[in-house]
This record gives C-alpha cells, sequence and structure tokens, in this order.
C-alpha cells in the first residue's frame, strides 16, 4: 500500500451485511473477519446484519443504511455465487435501477483476479461487485473466508484509507452526489 504518512487518516463509518439462508450470528465466520478487519483498520462498525437470501429483503436493508446519514459504506459478505439461492447482484440491480446508481466495474475485475491467485479458475463462479448509490458505496463480496479476506487485504484495505496514493474510495466521498 502507497500510505503517505503526510495524509491523515480519515475512519468512515461502515455497516456490514451477510447475506445466507444458513450462517446465524453465531456461526458468521466471514462476517466476523470482515468486522476485525474494519474496526483494526481504524474504521467504524455502526451496523452490522444477516439477511436471507430474498431480494426484497437484502434491498430493504440496503435502502435503510442508504438512508441512515450514520452509514458511508455498506459491505457484504455472501450471495454473489451462480445459485437460484444467490442474489445479491440482483439486490444491487434493483437499488441502482431505482436509485440511479452507478457500477464500479473495476471492483469485481480485480478481485477476481486477486482470487485467481488463492483459488485458481475457481474464481469465475464469483459475481463480486461494486457500486455507488445515494452517495454512498456497495461492496458485495463472496462468503467465504478466503474471500472475504482477498477483497479486504487486496482492494478495500487500501481503498478505504484517505492516506492510500495516487488515490482512494474516501477522498472521492465528498463529491459522490454530484450532479
Amino acid at each position: 500500500m502507497a500510505v503517505d504518512p503526510s495524509r491523515a487518516f480519515k475512519p468512515i463509518n461502515v455497516a456490514l451485511l451477510t447475506v445466507s439462508d444458513t450462517r446465524t450470528a453465531a456461526d458468521d465466520t466471514s462476517g466476523d473477519i470482515l468486522a476485525e478487519r474494519i474496526k483494526n483498520a481504524g474504521h467504524n462498525l455502526v451496523a452490522r446484519a444477516i439477511e436471507v437470501d430474498d431480494v426484497a429483503r437484502v434491498c430493504s436493508r440496503f435502502n435503510n443504511w442508504l438512508d441512515d446519514r450514520n452509514v458511508d459504506c455498506i459491505i457484504t459478505t455472501g450471495g454473489t455465487g451462480l445459485t437460484g439461492r444467490d442474489v445479491t447482484p440482483e439486490a444491487l440491480d434493483r437499488i441502482k435501477e431505482t436509485s440511479g446508481g452507478k457500477d464500479i466495474p473495476g471492483f469485481g475485475e480485480l478481485f477476481r483476479w486477486i482470487s485467481y491467485g488463492t483459488i485458481g479458475t475457481s474464481t469465475i463462479q464469483s459475481r463480486a461487485m461494486a457500486m455507488v448509490s445515494r452517495g454512498k458505496y456497495i461492496f458485495a463480496l463472496p462468503g467465504s473466508n478466503g474471500a472475504v479476506k482477498d477483497g479486504w487485504d487486496g482492494i478495500l484495505a487500501e481503498q478505504l484509507d484517505s492516506r492510500n496514493r495516487p488515490c482512494n474510495f474516501v477522498e472521492l466521498m465528498p463529491r459522490l452526489k454530484e450532479v
């Protein structure tokens, strides 16, 4: 990471959503990994929830957090696979359609490139993605422990650090609602 020590670190407020039909607070290991990394990086974990794989319920949770002034960024784990129950990308598409959001295509591309080094061609089964909606970032990661480590350690730790050079997501936050 190209951290410029002369720049100030600006913590952001992160909401964390696990999308799963099978995980509970007691066994949400990928959510636990992300929560720990978010806090250890110096950010504020302001909300955490688990929703079943249901587009309407996931959209409702997204909309609540997108309307919450205390949330700057949403990170999800789970629901990005190819099975019929994996609906996180579909929920994000619905949010984009109803709120004029923008995809961040490079996020999914970079995630799969990093993941390729970890799990090889199996990474092609991931629909990891990101977008901006109503001035907030949403990052959707797969539900495996390895995938959340790849996504956080390889992308989000740097891009959510205001000191990262030459640029980072945090410095763009004040301008995300521009028209």
